[in-house]
């Protein structure tokens, strides 16, 4: 089924359009995959996002957390609160804001993280084998360059 041609909003507005799609469809696709992946172990994306930022990056207050993960306030609140009564991390007082907490991830939180981040790193890894080395140097460093502008 053809589908007629759309309007046009002008050559460069044209071209950012399709590129949005291109980037939100390939983002969606890796996504997916990996969410069924981390799904497997039982936690959700968002469990896995704040785990993930704790093991590498160390204990951190939630507004970091958030920060980091792209999370909104409220939505990391409930993963922390979720990820606490199922022991993954733990939070301390933060001693230098009374009315803040520092999340640390637990023993339990390190064992399941280390047992699937090396299977995701090498997903993501070959979700980009399509790309020679040059063209992954070239599309990091034009993402970074947009995501800078902003």
């Amino acid at each position: 089924m053809k589908i007629n041609a759309l309007k046009s909003y002008g050559s460069n507005t044209d071209k950012a359009m399709s590129t949005w799609i291109q980037l939100f469809r390939a983002f969606n696709k890796i996504r997916a995959k990996e969410s069924l992946y981390i799904h497997s172990f039982d936690l959700t994306m968002n469990q896995f996002q704040v785990l993930e930022v704790l093991y590498h990056r160390g204990d951190l207050s939630i507004g970091t957390i958030t920060t980091l993960t792209m999370g909104t306030p409220g939505n990391i609140t409930v993963v922390i609160k979720n990820l606490k009564r199922d022991g993954f991390v733990t939070s301390i007082p933060d001693p230098k804001d009374k009315r803040s907490s520092i999340i640390s991830i637990t023993q339990k939180g390190k064992d399941i993280i280390e047992q699937l981040f090396p299977d995701h790193a090498k997903n993501l890894e070959s979700y980009f084998d399509v790309l020679n080395d040059e063209e992954m140097e070239t599309l990091f460093n034009l993402l970074r360059k947009l995501q800078k502008s902003q």
